[in-house]
């Protein structure tokens, strides 16, 4: 099923309330998942040991974690059934709550630059490194022609070397750091932008000479970006004066890195069960959010609302996105195989606005449940159920 013809409804009335047989049975009914992935997910979703051991190293067995959909999610217009994979059940609750709500005004709104990664060469102790830049600079289209060449497959795909840029960080001790930006189209690219780093790396080093240093990628991908947007009324989150709670507490993280980086972390509670479900790298993702949160010098929240003359609530996302569609993991784990059948997407910029709009969801709950009855009392109602039955055991 293409993501144009999907008609699945997001909007899954006491979902909770069912049992885990009959939410499966209800996901069945969407169509969206192939029966090999019906069959995984109703076995329990285990994950063969000799699956595992193709996927990390020394392994001895397989630590699960629950899987879940966050739902009621209206996208760029189309409903979607995410999923996350986590173990604290309020960051599922609390996303499908803030979807609920934003869901009446249209929903999330988004759209993602292309999948731009950078790569870093580093070379220092160089005598004159001003001159040394504009060097490079001067040779921008050889060095790019250079990285292409070691990446054909994806040149030929559409994607390759987009740009150069040269920074001079440090003066006296001569080190320059050159970026060289590439379009992996929806691959996560980590692979791909390092072996760029170590072609274009000699060449570079014949221009500048000195020491050559690192050639890796940066996580700090600020070249690709996804931005989402959403609005909220006072109705839906429970009246004007929580309204206005609401945007106080987004303002508090405006102006505090402490309660910044608590606001930022309640949003990757959703970017990180939802990518951890789809099998991407969720540590290169937090490593990029909160490195593009404190690119000014100070902690700033990733997110934010505002009041708007429409007297409702208008949020805005904006960080650093590295997620694929392709390769790695998906290709041999079967719960992330089937994870992306029921996301129905097709490429890496949908994949974003999703994360960002998991991120946007969370962020808004969180400061709802602050602003109001404070976090503990859902919080800890949600945790009841796992701590009385740990205590029966």
């Amino acid at each position: 099923m293409s993501v144009a013809d999907s008609s699945s409804n997001s909007r899954m009335p006491g979902f909770y309330r069912k049992s885990i047989q009959d939410r499966l049975s209800g996901l069945s009914e969407t169509g969206l998942l192939s029966d090999d992935s019906i069959s995984y997910l109703k076995d329990g979703g285990v994950l063969s040991t000799s699956v595992a051991d193709l996927l990390s190293e020394n392994v001895v067995s397989v630590q699960g974690l629950p899987l879940s959909v966050a739902l009621n999610f209206t996208v760029n217009g189309i409903d979607r059934l995410i999923p996350m994979a986590v173990e604290e059940p309020s960051v599922v609750a609390a996303a499908s709550f803030a979807a609920k709500m934003i869901r009446p005004s249209g929903g999330f709104c988004g759209e993602a630059s292309a999948s731009v990664m950078t790569a870093q060469i580093q070379l220092d102790g160089i005598d004159d490194p001003e001159s040394a830049a504009k060097r490079i600079e001067e040779h921008r289209t050889s060095l790019l022609k250079v990285g292409d060449e070691a990446i054909p497959k994806m040149v030929a795909r559409g994607g390759g070397c987009t740009d150069l840029e040269v920074r001079v960080l440090d003066l006296d001790l001569g080190l320059i750091v050159v970026h060289v930006y590439v379009d992996v189209g929806n691959a996560m690219g980590a692979n791909m932008v390092d072996t760029v780093a170590e072609a274009v790396a000699p060449s570079i080093h014949e221009l500048t000479g000195g020491q050559l240093g690192l050639r890796i990628l940066s996580n700090l991908a600020t070249r690709r970006l996804v931005n989402v947007t959403a609005k909220v009324t006072a109705d839906e989150v429970g009246g004007k004066e929580l309204l206005h709670a609401i945007y106080r507490a987004s303002r508090f993280a405006e102006l505090d890195p402490y309660r910044a980086v608590t606001h930022n972390k309640g949003i990757m509670n959703g970017i990180d069960a939802a990518a951890v479900a789809l099998g991407q790298d969720w540590r290169a993702i937090e490593a990029g959010a909160h490195g593009y949160a404190a690119i000014s010098g100070q902690i700033k929240p990733l997110a934010i609302w505002k009041l708007g003359e429409d007297e409702c609530l208008h949020g805005k996302i904006e960080l650093p996105m590295a997620v694929a569609t392709v390769g790695g993991i998906k290709k041999v784990h079967p719960g992330v195989q089937a994870a992306f059948e029921l996301l129905n997407i097709s490429s890496a910029q949908e994949l974003a606005v999703i994360l960002g709009a998991c991120g946007l969801a969370s962020n808004l709950a969180a400061l709802r449940a602050l602003a109001g009855e404070g976090i503990q009392k859902g919080h800890m109602r949600l945790h009841g159920r796992k701590h009385a039955n740990g205590n029966a055991q």
